[in-house]
């Protein structure tokens, strides 16, 4: 109980000092999607890909996780041959996710937009992988 209430307190604590970088976000821009499918954290992370009418691909990188948490309180009392007991615990759930929105016209990233609760950093850049893998 305690360590989920530390991971809560710790997690609400970074989410508000994370931020979207803009540079992030502008690096994306005019990537092959190459890079995009060879990045070890998008990878990692499950895709919902889908197309717009006009030939845009569109492309969620849904990266989240469920956050519990519980809290009980008890007592108890007694007078004479009795015993009286009680006992109260509430629970809560909440997913917290960020999608990593990619946007695709003909193998081009045309813009990268997460939203939801995310922040960027060097590690959503793109990676010079791609380039590796390209050679092989």
């Amino acid at each position: 109980m305690i360590r989920a209430l530390l991971l809560l307190t710790i997690v609400s604590a970074l989410s508000g000092c994370a931020t979207v970088r803009q540079q992030d976000l502008d690096a994306w821009v005019g990537m092959p999607v190459e890079a995009l499918d060879t990045h070890s954290l998008f990878i990692t992370i499950p895709m919902y890909k889908s197309t717009t009418q006009s030939g845009m691909e569109v492309r969620n990188y849904a990266n989240g996780a469920d956050v519990e948490s519980c809290f009980s309180s008890a007592g108890a009392s007694g007078k004479g041959k009795y015993a009286n007991a009680n006992a109260f615990t509430t629970c809560s759930s909440n997913r917290v996710v960020c999608n990593n929105i990619f946007y695709i016209r003909d193998g081009v990233v045309v813009e990268y937009a997460p939203t939801g609760r995310c922040y960027t950093d060097d590690s959503v850049r793109p990676q010079s992988r791609y380039l590796t893998l390209q050679k092989k």
